[in-house]
């Protein structure tokens, strides 16, 4: 990825966040432009050490503002745009679909044109627009889109993978299971269930039409449940490891047994900048690991996980605000289940797998308990997030210029 410049959206949220620190960690001559509109979930302070960087620059605003994106295209010669920005929170949007609509569909379709505006140098002989060489958009999306699959087992099932090229997806992995015998490919048909995913599905089919409408170089990539570190505390796991600390009860929805495919974010990661490199124009990428579990199974490993890391050094007791006797399954509280809750997501990666050469890197146990240590060592970043201080560094940084 020599001499690129990369606009990031969204890149003060978690995954966008994460992203940007894998690109300065893994290149040394990128220039990275970073648009967020720095909304509840939008902390400046995730990237603050990265925005320091003299080949970061950081424009606060919406990308459903067409002079601001224009103003951003004029400025920089962008090679890449990555798409994180979005209302991403499921039970927000059943109180507020409206928002996601205009962020999510709006604020892409604005990005998309304000995107072709500025790669299109001319046309060909039938008309269709042609762009500067080596420019691609890419829209970072959810498997929500394909909507729910069926549980087929209560009890998980052995998961059995023959081909050897996506074999390497579950490397090191030894208690391979699933819960059904189907799962989302790209070929899967598009069926959201709430407002978010809905939004969602509608940015995808704007990001296909301008690929088959105005030949926009483009790539969609569906990623399954995310964790690690940055992630806000409203999400399961975040939020699932505050309470513990504060022995506060751990609301699980229903009956616990609707079922994720895990996988941690830094590998999302990696496979975003592969497709952003390797991926063929027009393609959409599934990224998952082959990592299902119930919700009331990654509780109770967050709460055996927080507690054997208690057991083991005295240095992280600092951070509980309860008594260590406390950190057991009678903190699980079951509360009425979210309307309209999917019963399981499972992405099948082996398209990317077989033509990317991508796998996730970190088993999940290994995931859980790097992404509990983050957070046992980084309460300071969880108090700013919950307390609003966050918004400070904005403030900070920007209010005399």
């Amino acid at each position: 990825m020599k001499n690129k410049t990369i606009l990031v959206t969204g890149a003060a949220g978690f995954i966008g966040a994460n992203f940007v620190k894998y690109l300065l960690k893994k290149y040394d001559d990128i220039k990275i432009i970073i648009l967020d509109k720095l909304t509840y979930a939008g902390n400046l302070g995730t990237i603050i050490d990265e925005i320091s960087n003299p080949d970061v620059e950081f424009y606060k605003g919406d990308i459903a503002n067409k002079e601001l994106v224009d103003l951003i295209f004029a400025k920089h010669d962008i090679d890449y745009v990555v798409n994180f920005a979005a209302e991403s929170h499921v039970d927000r949007s059943i109180e507020n679909p409206q928002l996601f609509l205009q962020t999510n569909i709006l604020g892409t379709q604005n990005l998309l044109d304000c995107t072709k505006k500025a790669w299109m140098t001319g046309k060909d002989d039938k008309g269709y627009p042609v762009y500067k060489p080596g420019r691609k958009y890419l829209q970072v999306s959810t498997d929500e889109v394909y909507g729910s699959l069926d549980k087929k087992y209560d009890t998980p099932h052995p998961l059995n993978i023959e081909d050897e090229e996506v074999r390497k997806v579950v490397k090191d992995r030894k208690d391979l299971k699933t819960y059904g015998d189907t799962f989302f490919t790209e070929e899967t048909n598009l069926d959201p269930r709430s407002p978010y995913s809905a939004s969602k599905t509608g940015a995808d089919h704007i990001v296909v039409a301008y690929n088959e409408t105005y030949h926009l170089p483009v790539n969609i990539t569906r990623c399954s449940n995310n964790y690690g570190p940055y992630h806000f505390p409203e999400k399961l796991i975040p939020l699932i490891i505050k309470n513990i600390l504060e022995g506060k009860n751990l609301p699980v929805y229903g009956k616990g047994d609707n079922v994720r495919d895990w996988l941690y974010v830094e590998d999302h990661a990696k496979a975003i900048d592969m497709v952003l490199r390797k991926g063929k124009v027009g393609e959409v990428y599934n990224v998952g690991g082959f990592n299902e579990e119930t919700n009331i199974n990654i509780v109770k490993l967050t709460i055996n996980t927080i507690r054997e890391l208690m057991d083991e050094s005295e240095n992280y007791h600092s951070v509980l605000k309860t008594d260590r006797e406390n950190i057991n399954e009678s903190l699980i509280t079951y509360v009425g289940d979210r309307l309209g809750h999917d019963m399981r997501y499972a992405i099948d990666p082996s398209k990317i797998a077989r033509e990317l050469g991508w796998y996730p890197e970190t088993p999940f146990t290994d995931g859980i308990r790097k992404t509990i240590i983050w957070y046992l060592e980084n309460q300071e970043w969880v108090e700013s997030v919950v307390s609003g201080d966050y918004q400070k560094y904005y403030d900070q940084m920007y209010s005399n210029r």
